[in-house]
């Protein structure tokens, strides 16, 4: 009769030592020592979380836990204790562990474990940095929100002897850690197709034809992101290599996508030849690649075929979703188009001079073609940058002229994302956080992959007392849109989340991370002065705080000798206890 063996669903826990043969070979005595004290620590943790040891073999140990959570405490406390018994030795002698969990069906013989799902455990323990602990996307789904910890969704991994991929998250002891991880690692390729859509390339002799070529582009690029299924990279992150002759696989890479969409424009009189070319970034390989010979009055035509090709390409999965697409309703001039483009440009430089322009231009394209939604969204967020951000404008009027141009775009295309989050934006603004709310929730329900309304409901989640939800909002807004040249708006968003969360420490990170990359960025040193005054660290919080008043003495009038709207009393008040530690006297 063949022998019966168990079987159970269970939480395995892989460790073992990073570089161990080489701390043996340095000193094996020392090393052994170390090992046992670690061993003792360890043991203990696990009885105490209700795991059982199944095996341990040299410099690893495997264990298997009835609770997930419990199973995550245990690695946690387990690198914790390890941690601290490490800072007594020297860096080239510490015992680091790499831990690996998973969840998953086992197979139990003489009291060891088999079957994939140690496997599974042992090369995420393989993934994991020195004192670091990776785990699967099964083990984060069932977690929840029950073990206080940082989770860095690491995508897909295809590991050895395993036919699928893997869905890895790495854990780290702070749950502030991946916004500020955020702010300088590239990013890992999401759990669904990727793509970014570069520029188009204007062929034309002729350079005004430039904006007529991004506006493709950027058309495309909103189409794409109404796919729920697509992960799509937004159109400021994706213009950074306009001009540039960069590898594919390099922008692959510094995107963290999968496919990349590159094309080309000629026109000539009333004719337009549009090409487009889809390439796996990773390879390089050509996915598609077609032309399409126009029209000038066809041009939208050619951006809808262009889409759905694009779709059907490197989404197979997606070929039994919906294939309706709720598209903008194009402009009726394309002279209007072409002043709304100009318009985006200027505000994306983010000046004073240039959010001006962008309001003549988008005045233009109004004037052009009052039924384009486009340009009311685009003089509405112009005249927004230039009161709060500038202060060229009165704020309270500014306010009033915006809603009414954001409700204009409503009014006359309902399902333009844009328009929403526009609308939702300058309800923040005047403390319309319900209001706020409900715009930007409509607007992700028509576009799930628009960056600015991620980036928004980060920031209306931190204005209105959940900085936390907030910020995981905001990593989600950042991730679409790596890349954007005005990032320095949601950073700034990344350090005021952490400073209104009480994660001074990180706060101070994040802000000399932001500080690093726009040293001239007119808001966040004013939350580096607060959080350093907040942790004791005066010198260095009133050099912070003579920064903040220096370079921005408008700003600093508007958010602490008064109180902006959008800020709640309690938060303004915490704002403020910040900076008089940090030496204000006002």
């Amino acid at each position: 009769m063949a022998e019966r063996i168990e079987r159970r669903l269970t939480t395995i826990l892989a460790a073992d030592v990073a570089e161990y043969s080489r701390l043996m070979q340095a000193d094996e005595e020392a090393t052994l020592a170390a090992l046992s004290a670690c061993r003792a620590y360890i043991d203990a943790l696990i009885a105490r979380h209700q795991g059982r040891i199944a095996n341990t073999a040299g410099d690893s140990v495997l264990a298997e836990f009835p609770s997930v959570a419990d199973c995550l405490r245990c690695a946690l406390a387990m690198q914790q204790t390890i941690a601290e018994q490490n800072e007594d030795r020297a860096p080239e002698q510490r015992m680091l562990f790499r831990i690996g969990i998973h969840l998953g069906e086992i197979m139990i013989k003489d009291g060891d474990l088999f079957g994939e799902a140690v496997n599974i455990a042992a090369r995420l323990e393989a993934l994991a940095e020195p004192g670091g602990i990776c785990i699967s996307a099964t083990v984060r789904e069932h977690v929840g929100t029950r073990v206080a910890a940082g989770y860095v969704d690491l995508g897909e991994q295809y590991v050895k002897n395993i036919a699928t991929p893997v869905r890895v998250f790495q854990v780290t002891q702070d749950a502030t850690v991946s916004s500020i991880k955020l702010l300088t690692e590239p990013p890992r390729l999401p759990d669904k197709p990727s793509v970014a859509v570069l520029p188009f390339t204007n062929m034309s002799p002729d350079p005004e034809q430039e904006f007529f070529a991004d506006g493709i582009a950027e058309d495309i690029i909103t189409s794409l992101s109404r796919y729920p299924s697509l992960f799509v990279i937004a159109r400021n992150s994706s213009f950074t290599y306009k001009g540039r002759a960069v590898d594919v696989k390099q922008i692959g890479r510094e995107l963290g996508v999968r496919y990349v969409l590159e094309g080309s424009l000629r026109k000539s009189g009333n004719r337009i030849r549009v090409t487009g070319q889809l390439i796996e970034a990773v390879t390089g390989n050509h996915v598609w690649a077609e032309r399409f010979d126009r029209d000038l009055a066809d041009i939208f035509v050619v951006q809808d075929e262009i889409t759905e090709a694009v779709t059907t390409a490197i989404a197979p999965a997606i070929a039994d979703a919906e294939r309706q697409r709720a598209m903008r309703r194009p402009p009726g001039s394309l002279d209007a188009w072409t002043a709304y483009q100009r318009g985006l440009w200027h505000l994306s430089r983010f000046t004073a001079d240039d959010t001006e322009q962008a309001q003549d231009l988008f005045e233009k394209a109004i004037a052009l073609d009052p039924n384009f939604s486009g340009g009311y969204t685009g003089l509405a967020a112009a005249q927004l940058q230039a009161a709060n951000t500038f202060m060229t404008r009165q704020l309270a009027s500014m306010l009033q002229l915006a809603e009414a141009n954001a409700r204009k775009a409503i009014a006359v295309d309902g399902a333009d994302a844009e328009a929403h989050t526009c609308l939702g934006r300058v309800l923040l603004h005047q403390a319309n956080y319900v209001g706020a709310r409900t715009e930007v929730e409509r607007a992700l329900a028509l576009s799930p992959n628009l960056a600015s309304a991620r980036g928004m409901l980060g920031s209306l989640l931190i204005f209105s007392g959940s900085p936390k939800e907030g910020l995981v909002a905001l990593e989600k807004g950042i991730r679409l849109d790596p890349r954007d040249p005005r990032s320095g708006v949601s950073v700034n968003q990344i350090v005021l989340g952490l400073y209104f969360a009480r994660e001074y420490e990180a706060a101070i990170e994040a802000a000399r991370r932001v500080i690093h990359s726009y040293p001239d960025h007119p808001l966040v040193y004013r939350w580096l002065a607060a959080a350093l005054g907040q942790v004791g660290r005066t010198g260095e919080a009133k050099e912070a705080l003579a920064k903040a008043v220096a370079i921005a003495p408008s700003s600093f009038d508007l958010y602490v000798r008064q109180r902006a709207p959008w800020h709640r009393p309690e938060d303004y008040a915490h704002t403020v206890e910040g900076l008089r530690k940090a030496g204000w006297a006002g």
